[in-house]
């Protein structure tokens, strides 16, 4: 398989991605600023028996400091 081209430039003409480029730590900075929630469930079990439950639910989010008012 040949790629002619940006590896993007294909999908950004048809619309489905952004024509400019956005840095990884750009991306962070938008997440994080609206914030994240990662959640997950964990089960231990034997034999078709839950021994134990694990559900978890964290919320990842930056937090700006007003120094300027008081």
């Amino acid at each position: 398989m040949t790629v002619d081209g940006p590896r993007g430039a294909a999908l950004a003409e048809q619309g489905r991605l952004p024509a400019e480029r956005v840095a990884l730590v750009d991306l962070l900075d938008r997440l994080l600023a609206g914030g994240v929630v990662v959640s997950g469930d964990l089960v231990l079990s034997i034999a078709d028996i839950d021994l134990v439950r694990i559900s978890l639910r964290v919320l990842i989010m930056s937090v700006r400091e007003n120094l300027g008012e008081a």
